[in-house]
């Protein structure tokens, strides 16, 4: 396999009196990429996915952004201080420019988070702000409700946008900000970052090309690919094959029944590391009366051999879940393992009334997260000898996040990766009780309720004592858990793999949105 390149023709204009050689042409570097499926939107704030995530960091620059050992680096923001409890003064990069030529100001910045804020995917991220304001041209202040204690963590999701090129109305009269869950907007269809790529071209669900910004404010950049054209490849055989006959030239995820074949493979690389994003299923306790009686729920997490899904169908390649935090977040509660057992499933449906079960319908993905449609047929023939009978769908991930979001199924699969590295990330999204104001609870799609959790994940972060706010988080996912307010599977490991000559290992991170801006490909011998 060979990195493609592409030669341009340079031309000499200045005028000679006899025939002159031009100069060598010079070569593009252009990195074939292919993804299990590509952006659903160049909005932003549209979704809150590692597919926009990942574009974000390849069009944007946020204003912080985390290291490979979850640290935080400057970007846009060369550096901060706390003015008080709730206010963090920063300090930002001068001379940057958007793509459109618009200059990157503090402005920028205030308009963002006030975008953000109104987001259906974001305001339950930013609750905790109260707003931003702009001190002079290149500094901003980022006040807080209360005392917040992941302030710098939400400034990794600050991507400023350009408030200049986003203002105004389109050609049919509407607001060139406005956000449109699965929808056709101005922000949806245009963009202009700072980051180190352009958008060249974009044909949904078909390719997506990129091509270095040449005016990138990050010069201390050893990236050096020039253009990068993104493929997107649901099939996991294909889209392995696709890397391994030289068709692209770096590809993820890699499902984990390729994993020997792609390590084994002289001209492919591999690259793997322990992840955090936990993937779960949603009971509906607005679908489905049983649902609400927690020997019902405890029933179906009793029935599920998650050690069997991790060894089985991950090959390994997973860790089995029993709570929402990993090992490593603040909440992890070392006490809470994996609960299989069969008989204790069967005999908790007789106590609730269901020894004979009841039909329910289930939906998953299956091209989102790795086996995912393997998964749930799983789950299904486990839940089959409690006598719950499954009517499982399967569905493209671009289908299935609008039926998700209108909770179509009685169960629902979803993976979530903490989007602040943080376990009250997890309840706030997943399992606090669903508020459209807030934005709490928006992808709660078993509508499990519980006031008191809220409240405790809620003082958990206005604590500034970080054993005290992790006590608090453990006592979270051990209530969840003897609630049984969902179905743990899993934490899914990490894989991408590229031709030797990519050098993956210093851009890849826990996140899973490698930093491509940054990325080398080396020169063939």
């Amino acid at each position: 396999m060979t990195i493609k390149k592409t030669l341009l023709a340079s031309v000499i204009g200045a005028a000679m009196t006899s025939a002159a050689l031009a100069p060598a042409a010079q070569a593009e570097t252009t990195l074939r990429m292919a993804y299990d499926a590509d952006p659903v939107s160049l909005d932003i704030h549209e979704q809150l996915s590692g597919g926009i995530l990942q574009l974000s960091h390849m069009t944007f620059d946020p204003l912080v952004r985390w290291t490979k050992d979850l640290e935080i680096e400057p970007r846009l923001a060369t550096d901060w201080e706390r003015v008080d409890d709730t206010t963090l003064r920063m300090n930002l990069r001068e001379g940057v420019e958007f793509h459109s030529g618009n200059a990157f100001t503090a402005e920028d910045v205030v308009w963002t988070i006030e975008r953000l804020k109104r987001s259906p995917d974001f305001k339950a991220i930013f609750e905790p702000i109260e707003g931003a304001s702009a001190v002079d041209e290149h500094t901003v202040e980022i006040k807080t409700k209360k005392p917040y204690p992941l302030l710098l963590n939400l400034a990794t999701y600050i991507f400023p946008m350009d408030s200049q090129f986003y203002s105004g109305e389109d050609s049919d009269g509407d607001p060139k900000d406005e956000i449109v869950k699965n929808g056709n907007s101005y922000a949806s269809r245009h963009l202009s970052g700072t980051g180190p790529y352009e958008v060249t071209d974009r044909q949904q669900g078909v390719r997506v090309a990129f091509e270095r910004n040449d005016d990138y404010w990050d010069e201390q950049s050893p990236g050096n690919v020039d253009k990068i054209v993104l493929k997107p490849i649901s099939e996991n055989a294909t889209r392995v094959a696709a890397l391994l006959s030289g068709d692209v030239d770096f590809i993820a995820p890699v499902p984990p029944n390729d994993l020997e074949r792609v390590r084994e493979d002289d001209n492919a690389k591999l690259v793997t590391m322990s992840g955090t994003r936990i993937i779960l299923f949603h009971m509906n306790q607005e679908r489905v009366e049983a649902f609400q009686d927690p020997r019902v729920r405890q029933a179906f997490a009793y029935a599920i051999n998650q050690e069997g899904i991790a060894d089985r169908l991950m090959k390994g390649f997973a860790t089995p879940a029993a709570q929402l935090s990993p090992e490593g977040y603040a909440g992890h509660n070392d006490g809470l393992e994996p609960r299989y057992d069969l008989e204790k499933a069967k005999q908790l449906m007789a106590e609730a009334g269901y020894e004979d079960g009841f039909e329910i319908t289930m939906m998953a993905p299956n091209n989102r997260y790795v086996n995912d449609a393997k998964i749930a047929q799983a789950v299904a023939a486990m839940l089959a000898r409690i006598n719950v009978k499954v009517d499982l769908k399967t569905l493209p991930k671009a289908q299935y996040w609008g039926e998700y979001d209108d909770r179509v199924a009685d169960m629902m699969m979803i993976g979530w990766h903490a989007d602040t590295e943080d376990s009250a990330n997890f309840h706030e999204y997943l399992t606090a009780y669903p508020d459209l104001d807030s934005g709490a609870g928006q992808y709660n799609a078993g509508n499990y309720c519980n006031p008191e959790v809220d409240k405790l994940v809620s003082e958990a972060n206005l604590e500034l004592d970080q054993q005290k706010r992790a006590e608090m988080l453990q006592q979270m996912e051990q209530t969840l858990y003897d609630e049984a307010a969902f179905i743990p599977l899993h934490w899914q490991d990490l894989a991408w793999a590229a031709d030797t000559n990519v050098d993956l290992e210093p851009i890849v991170n826990v996140m899973n949105f490698p930093y491509l801006g940054d990325l080398v490909v080396e020169e063939e011998d």
